[in-house]
This record gives C-alpha cells, sequence and structure tokens, in this order.
C-alpha cells in the first residue's frame, strides 16, 4: 500500500475549510473521533481518482476539470483496513482525552494542566499510571505533597487506557461542524428516533 495517505489520516485544519470528506476505515469506522478523521476535498477527490478509497456519499457540491464534472466526496472508505496500535501513546492530549478535558481532583474543566499522583520530588514517574490532568488551582494546591498529604482524593485511579477506550473518549465531544451524511457513520450520544 501507498503510504503518502495511510501515514497522516487527519490532515491540518487550515485545509480542511470547505467540504471536507469524512475518512472511514475499511470496516466503516472513522479512523479517529477526536481529532474527527477527516480529508480536504482535494485529497478525497485524489484518493478516489487513484483507487486508494471509495466514495460512500456526495455533496451537491461540483468541481471541474475542462473534460470532467466531479461531485465533492463527503464520506470515504478506506480500500485498505488501516490495523489501529494496539496501546495508545502517552500524550499530553491522550492523557486529557482520558480523562475527558476535565481536573480529576476537584472535576472542573477548562484549561487543564497535568499532575503527579506520586511527585516527581518522592520518585514518582512520568506514565499513565501517576500522571492525571489538573486544574492549576488544584495543582498548585496539591505541589510536592502525595494526594492524602495534600488532603485531596482522585475522581478516579489514573490508569493507561487502550485505544478503543480513548476513542470512546472522543466520541464524547463531536466537532464544530458535522455534514448531514456523517450522521451515520458517527455515533455520538443522541436520541435514536422512534
Amino acid at each position: 500500500m501507498n503510504t503518502e495517505f495511510s501515514d497522516n489520516f487527519v490532515r491540518s485544519p487550515s485545509r480542511l475549510k470547505q467540504n471536507p470528506a469524512l475518512v472511514l476505515n475499511a470496516d466503516y469506522r472513522p479512523l479517529s473521533y477526536f481529532p474527527l478523521s477527516l480529508w480536504s476535498w482535494q485529497d478525497a477527490v485524489k484518493a478516489a481518482y487513484l483507487g486508494r478509497v471509495d466514495v460512500v456519499s456526495e455533496y451537491d457540491t461540483v468541481v471541474h476539470s475542462p473534460s470532467t464534472e466531479i461531485r465533492i466526496p463527503s464520506v470515504i472508505v478506506l480500500r485498505d483496513f488501516v490495523k489501529m496500535e494496539k496501546s495508545a501513546a502517552f500524550t499530553r492530549f491522550n492523557l486529557f482525552l482520558r480523562d475527558e478535558f476535565t481536573c480529576q481532583y476537584c472535576g472542573c474543566s477548562g484549561e487543564m494542566t497535568f499532575d503527579h499522583v506520586v511527585p516527581r520530588a518522592r520518585g514518582g514517574k512520568t506514565t499513565w499510571q501517576n500522571v492525571v490532568a489538573s486544574c492549576s488551582p488544584c495543582n498548585l494546591r496539591k505541589g510536592s505533597r502525595s494526594v492524602r498529604q495534600a488532603g485531596m482524593q482522585l475522581m478516579r485511579p489514573a490508569k493507561q487506557p487502550s485505544p478503543n477506550e480513548l476513542m470512546n473518549a472522543g466520541r464524547k465531544f463531536p466537532p464544530n461542524y458535522m455534514h448531514e451524511s456523517w450522521t451515520d457513520f458517527l455515533y455520538w450520544d443522541a436520541e435514536l428516533e422512534a
């Protein structure tokens, strides 16, 4: 498989200004929910033309070449299945996503930092099991003390999430823009019609 498209499924937001295409894996599930796996319409048209994807749904908008008229894809499916990682990368973003962008001490949301449950000054490591999302006031309040010494309590224990757990956490944060053709492939918490 040519890796030009498979290496970077979530494209730069600046290129997605108009008519982005939702990218689905070969099993018809999004490659990621947060950020949502989107390609610019230009990349989607190119991939369809090269036979790397199948077009499932299209916008009403068309683009023209001197000899061809093409409807812009709104949902595309990769022809080759992309295996998901077996373990989640330990990044600041994934840590905040695991903790659902809420302070694990007080439950507030907003601007987050991270805190070592067992402080580094006391031998604590920077690992999934020892780092949690925290608001600045709670982080300062705890300082280099243990959670118990600071008189605080964790909302839930810190643990390493699986890629599926991160994917499910990402589903709780729908994007600002969603085309109606995407709703059959994205399963955010919404009431089902009777």
